[in-house]
């Protein structure tokens, strides 16, 4: 599965990065976590406000820091 936090690298981006993480790992998948910094692919995304999450390209958090949990809920849905 595909994950793709958009961000500036900031301190909530790498909250969110870690939150994708420990949920996939609870779930048991295996995920690839693919960080996007540039800010003109973000704008190109149509993400207007940071961090975001996509799972599989399909944008599903934008502008804030989701917990683990909230992670996971997404993730079964996918």
């Amino acid at each position: 599965m595909k994950l793709k936090i958009y961000g500036s690298g900031c301190k909530k981006c790498q909250q969110l990065t870690d939150n994708a993480q420990e949920a996939a790992n609870a779930l048991g998948l295996t995920v690839d976590i693919e960080k996007i910094t540039d800010v003109n692919a973000i704008i190109d995304e149509g993400i207007m406000r940071t961090p975001a999450l996509s799972i599989e390209d399909d944008i599903v958090i934008e502008g804030k820091v989701a917990s683990a949990e909230e992670i996971q809920k997404l993730l079964k849905a996918s």
